[in-house]
């Protein structure tokens, strides 16, 4: 299980899992608006790393980032940290 510490959004913390092949499973969001990040969380599930990147960074709420951007630069750090 992946974690991440989110910055400037009303959910503190991101957990996720990242399958073999590339897509995130497991996606929980600690604290935020509840119902909202559910739904984030199912719309996410199996899909591809990119992907979600993609689609999701970039989008704003408050202090310039959202929860599903900070899912997006969650994804990017995971990246990063795993390259080969």
């Amino acid at each position: 299980m992946q974690t991440y510490l989110t910055k400037g959004t009303c959910s503190r913390q991101i957990l996720f899992d990242v399958t073999d092949d590339g897509c995130v499973e497991n996606v929980k969001f600690i604290g935020g608006c509840s119902g909202n990040l559910q739904g984030i969380a199912k719309l996410v599930q199996g899909r591809k790393v990119d992907d979600i990147i993609e689609t999701l960074k970039g989008i704003k709420c408050k202090a310039n980032t959202s929860c599903p951007d900070q899912l997006a630069r969650a994804l990017e750090e995971y990246k990063e940290r795993n390259k080969q």
